[in-house]
């Protein structure tokens, strides 16, 4: 057990157990106010593996309690205060699995050592950019275009280039037929991310002002991004 663990009881706690709809940011933003040595403790239903990293990125170390098989704690302390954002950060944390959740906390908690499984892993064979890539070209490809405009975000977030997503669009392009692009991926969210982004390379703006942009046009607010119902 972590030293700082002695001062669990002083954590500010959040149930989220019965919560619906994405409660993730009201979690960064208690945890972004929070200095170091002080902490927070999540209530959920199954083990909520993806506030791991989510929190990690911020300078928190977790400790995990399992009540029962529908009951976890986990008790964050803030240990360090990072400066600017790693390459590895991404926006749209896997919060769609509180969807799970609302049918059956084991589900939900198969779903999550599932997701780990896939997109957690260490030392994984293929790098993360590749596997965005190939997300997002699975997601056209099913007529996923929600999932689609999701890895793209993701994926120019954390440094895919506008060039390689050009090559990727002009495979759409071939694979699926132009009949098909014309009429499905050119009206889609997908499409109109990649077309804002391009544009916005185009006049010169820095990287780091469209992924703002890009986030405030195309992200959870968007009802063609969200994964909510509302």
């Amino acid at each position: 057990m972590r030293e700082w663990m002695k001062n669990r009881d002083t954590f500010t706690v959040k149930d989220v157990r019965e919560l619906k709809g994405n409660f993730l940011p009201s979690i960064l933003k208690k945890a972004d106010s929070l200095k170091e040595g002080e902490g927070l403790c999540i209530i959920q239903s199954f083990e909520p593996i993806p506030l791991y990293s989510a929190l990690g990125e911020m300078g928190f170390e977790h400790e995990t309690e399992k009540i029962s098989d529908s009951e976890y704690k986990v008790y964050f302390c803030r240990v360090s205060m990072p400066e600017g954002k790693s390459d590895d950060d991404m926006p749209f944390k896997p919060t769609a699995i509180v969807n799970f959740n609302t049918i059956d906390p084991a589900l939900a908690d198969n779903v999550v050592k599932f997701w780990e499984y896939i997109w957690a892993q260490e030392n994984p064979a293929i790098d993360q950019k590749t596997r965005l890539l190939l997300s997002l070209a699975n997601g056209v490809g099913a007529g996923r275009m929600r999932q689609a405009v999701r890895e793209f975000v993701k994926g120019y977030t954390i440094g895919i280039s506008i060039k390689e997503f050009d090559e990727l669009f002009a495979l759409f392009a071939w694979n699926q037929g132009i009949g098909h692009f014309a009429s499905e991926i050119g009206s889609s969210a997908l499409f109109g991310a990649y077309k804002f982004v391009k544009t916005k390379e185009d006049k010169g703006v820095e990287r780091a002002e469209i992924v703002k942009e890009l986030l405030s046009k195309f992200g959870e607010s968007n009802p063609d991004v969200n994964t909510f119902y509302k």
